[in-house]
């Protein structure tokens, strides 16, 4: 037992069961295997967390062979994921050690009042101002000149020379999730009118711009642990905020934000804050980015910062508590912030207003959310003095028109036929009568489907013989006697399986083929099954106070259980039988059902005794 690393918490809730290859957190929910929690926990994807666990153990993964195509693809991602990282650590050297490297760049990021710490966490760096310094540089360590340019760090010139793309200027290498250097980012530090402040690596195999965001790979953890990401512009104002304590931030680095941008922040967070400087005419121009993150169902605040502050410079001038206390107090919601600052723009004129109208209603259109839709239409007719069902009317329109739009783009196509069980994300469980049994018998199985149990009989000559049985035997074997059907979904899907398994490969009913189970759904609830809140302290043992186990009484348990789910089945049709005695008018009919009734009423009686039940009359 330990500490959640998924939610905070002071008393420990969150176990680890080493022999089962499985976590559950008895507070917050979550629960799986090894691989699952390094995909919760470092948000990568099954098959990013299948390599980051086999690199870690120098495990070997066999893979198929590809064809040519994806042999040669893969070859020339991993060729510029060594070019990167080999030009990362040359710019850092020129920064640290070059007499041009400490004279111009490191002096530029001392002046910025980043320290030591920050430069080497982002692994700042520094280009030479040469014409090919890095190139000739990068030849001599034996890399292709054809992957160079196709990187985006050497320049081809149409007469076939070469040059350093980023020559003289400060560099911010760009980080991929996985925390793999894919791209730069170079400031230049002379003034040269004729020359752009910033330049990007081109994209290429490995890097997409609109589908990065600078700081992520480092403010990840803490954007989950706050459930909260800051959203800046620049470079400088990410590792600033970093430095001064706010570590959820990252940046859209000079560009406009875009559906993949939003959907990386939202495999971490639903909630977003934008750190606004204070021009009003860049504020207005970023709403259009700001609309797509609320068509992605997220939670949009802003915080605009003083004149002639930008989130740098304000995070330098101010201690971590001083800046969490003004955003804070300054933190805005987008709907109301946007209507509040378009009013003032309107005052009387009633065209304008109109025009004001439409834009916060078109906002309001995009949320996913009926209820909150709903609830913004209210703030959004006190705040524009207009009849909310003005507003109603307004929306809806604009919901009509998109729906239009989106029906003429995609053909519509029915969906196929799912049963219960396929779309079982969406199910609520009943609680129905044999739901808890069911769930014991499926646990039970899991527990213990291999383990042995030892039965006596006597034979025709009144001899005592030994047979055994392994619980998921005689489990299978005593309910397809009865002809027992699982009511719950889910159940009933993993007890199949489990026959299925049975009859043809034993392994494959143990816990640890449905904890690491392909379907989410099952593995999620054997996780929930296996998982024990509590366990005896061994200090019972020391003071030679001593308990029966499960494990020691199983055969007594399984018997119990199946019984006791054969009691439920038993008592439902009796129910049913009534019922149908009492919708009957033919004599003969209701005669025998109450024969039947009799009988199903002794087996009952019979089962109860032998689970040590008194049941009234």
């Amino acid at each position: 037992m330990g500490l959640c690393p998924f939610h905070n918490e002071k008393t420990p809730s969150f176990s680890v069961s080493a022999s089962k290859g499985i976590y559950k957190c008895f507070g917050c929910g979550k629960g799986g295997d090894v691989v699952n929690f390094i995909m919760e926990h470092e948000h990568y994807n099954y098959v990013e967390a299948l390599r980051y666990l086999a690199k870690k153990f120098n495990i070997e993964i066999r893979e198929e062979e590809g064809t040519a195509e994806h042999i040669l693809e893969h070859n020339e991602k991993e060729s510029l994921y060594n070019i990167s990282q080999f030009a990362q650590k040359y710019f850092s050297d020129c920064l640290h050690n070059h007499n041009e490297g400490k004279a111009v760049g490191l002096s530029y990021f001392i002046e910025r009042e980043l320290n030591d710490e920050s430069i080497e966490k982002f692994q700042l760096g520094y280009c030479l101002d040469s014409w090919n310094e890095f190139t000739t540089n990068a030849l001599k360590n034996g890399y292709s000149i054809d992957y160079l340019i196709k990187s985006g760090l050497t320049v081809e010139r149409p007469g076939g020379d070469h040059f350093d793309r980023f020559r003289g200027r400060v560099i911010f290498p760009i980080h991929n999730l996985s925390g793999k250097v894919i791209a730069f980012a170079g400031r230049i530090l002379k003034k040269d009118p004729n020359k752009p402040k910033y330049i990007n690596s081109p994209e290429n195999d490995i890097y997409n711009k609109s589908k990065v965001l600078y700081g992520l790979f480092f403010a990840k953890n803490t954007i989950v642990k706050e459930n909260n990401c800051y959203l800046v512009e620049g470079y400088t104002d990410v590792i600033s905020l970093f430095q001064n304590g706010i570590q959820n931030v990252v940046a859209s680095s000079g560009t406009s934000l875009t559906v993949d941008q939003i959907r990386l922040i939202k495999r971490f967070t639903n909630h977003i804050t934008i750190l606004f400087d204070g021009d009003e005419a860049g504020l207005k121009a970023s709403f259009r980015g700001i609309d797509l993150i609320l068509e992605q169902g997220m939670n949009v605040n802003v915080v605009l910062l003083p004149a002639n502050e930008d989130p740098d410079s304000f995070a330098r001038k101010y201690r971590t508590a001083e800046i969490k206390d003004f955003i804070v107090k300054n933190s805005r919601d987008f709907i109301r912030f946007k209507t509040g600052l378009l009013i003032e723009e309107v005052k009387n004129d009633p065209v304008k207003k109109t025009a004001l109208i439409h834009e916060v209603v078109s906002s309001i259109s995009l949320i996913p959310n009926e209820i909150k839709r709903g609830e913004y239409i209210k703030v959004c007719a006190q705040l524009v003095d207009v009849d909310e069902q003005a507003l109603i009317y307004e929306l809806n329109r604009e919901l009509r028109k998109r729906f239009k739009k989106r029906s003429d783009k995609i053909a519509r196509i029915d969906d196929p036929v799912q049963d219960e069980y396929t779309t079982v994300q969406q199910i609520e469980y009943k609680t129905d009568d044999s739901e808890y049994h069911e769930s014991e018998i499926i646990r039970l199985i899991l527990n213990y489907g291999n383990e042995k149990l030892v039965f006596e009989n006597e034979n025709e000559f009144g001899h005592i013989e030994t047979s055994s049985i392994s619980v998921a035997g005689f489990i299978i074997n005593d309910l397809r006697h009865d002809e027992i059907v699982f009511e719950t979904s889910i159940y009933r899907h993993i007890y199949e399986e489990i026959v299925q398994n049975y009859e043809v490969d034993v392994l494959k009913i143990g816990s640890q083929y449905f904890t690491s189970h392909s379907d989410p759904q099952i593995s999620k609830v054997a996780i929930e099954l296996l998982s024990k809140q509590h366990e005896l302290s061994e200090n019972w043992l020391k003071n030679k106070i001593y308990v029966n186990c499960e494990k020691d009484i199983l055969k007594e348990v399984i018997i119990s259980s199946v019984l006791a789910l054969k009691a439920k089945k038993i008592s439902k049709d009796l129910n049913l039988i009534l019922k149908k005695i009492k919708n009957s008018n033919n004599v003969e009919e209701q005669l025998k059902y109450l024969k039947e009734h009799s009988y199903l009423k002794e087996i009952l009686m019979e089962i109860n005794k032998i689970l040590g039940r008194i049941i009234s009359q």
